[in-house]
């Protein structure tokens, strides 16, 4: 679970890039930057290792990792044996894995395989990319500055993990049936959503949460984060059953207002 490396080998279009599931996944995305391989330049900054990358399934910016996913190899703590993962097998769903679910606690990630393409598409479209890439004159922006916005908006928006606790984005942003999201637009126009196709819409549960007053609100020893409503934060002395509580009284707010029950993203342990 600690091994470091990386190497990779370029194939037809496609770069095939092997990390250790030591390697600290920011790291990693910056390994692929300065190589000019793109695909992963929207995830930068998501704190973690490569390893966990594949449980979670991590994301942001309107890039998945089961985007850029191959393989892995794992380590059966049932049988013993080593055992190669694809993309298929891994059963992702929205911030969600095999690894999370029916085989929670099961594998030990050992390495993981990501699969780019040579010609990759620039995402921009999503958050405040556009707006800090206009802000900074940046018409025709590389990878490298996807990268580095990306990392300013997580800098300005969450906090620092080793210096203020807390687990990231604690609620996974829902996803609604289109025609239940009409209904809910219609009642607030300014609903922040993200089309997913014909038949459902994305919600931003930190719009949810913010328009419910919980954003920067101290509940005894939790607190909601001033920029982010989507990071609960632990003032220092929290314990595991006060953040829960407080993220219980979010989800029934949310459900109170707009009808729509909040699904935690962390593990409850």
């Amino acid at each position: 679970m600690a091994n470091r490396g990386i190497t990779h080998f370029i194939e037809g279009n496609y770069i095939y890039i092997t990390a250790k599931a030591g390697e600290v996944w920011n790291d990693f995305v910056w390994y692929c930057v300065e190589r000019g391989f793109g695909g992963v330049e929207n995830m930068a900054l998501i704190p973690g290792t490569v390893g966990a990358s594949p449980i979670q399934n991590i994301g942001a910016y309107g890039t998945e990792l089961m985007d850029v996913f191959y393989s892995c190899q794992a380590f059966d703590t049932t049988t013993g044996d080593f055992t190669t993962f694809y993309n298929q097998d891994c059963q992702f769903t929205y911030r969600d894995s095999i690894f999370k679910s029916t085989c929670k606690g099961r594998f030990v990630i050992t390495s993981v395989t990501y699969k780019l393409h040579l010609h990759h598409k620039i995402n921009t479209s999503y958050g405040a990319i556009n707006v800090e890439l206009q802000r900074r004159g940046i018409s025709s922006p590389t990878i490298k500055d996807v990268a580095e916005v990306v990392s300013h908006i997580r800098v300005e928006k969450l906090p620092d993990p080793s210096t203020i606790g807390n687990a990231g984005s604690f609620f996974k942003n829902p996803i609604i049936p289109t025609a239940v999201f009409d209904k809910l637009q219609e009642k607030y126009p300014d609903i922040i959503f993200y089309t997913v196709d014909d038949n459902a819409v994305k919600l931003a549960a930190g719009w949810l949460i913010e328009a419910c007053g919980w954003k920067g609100k101290i509940d005894g020893n939790v607190a909601v984060w001033k920029n982010q409503a989507l990071v609960i934060t632990n003032l220092g002395s929290a314990s595991g059953l006060e953040i829960y509580t407080t993220s219980s009284k979010i989800m029934n707010d949310v459900y109170k207002k707009f009808g729509i029950l909040l699904e935690r993203e962390v593990n409850i342990l």
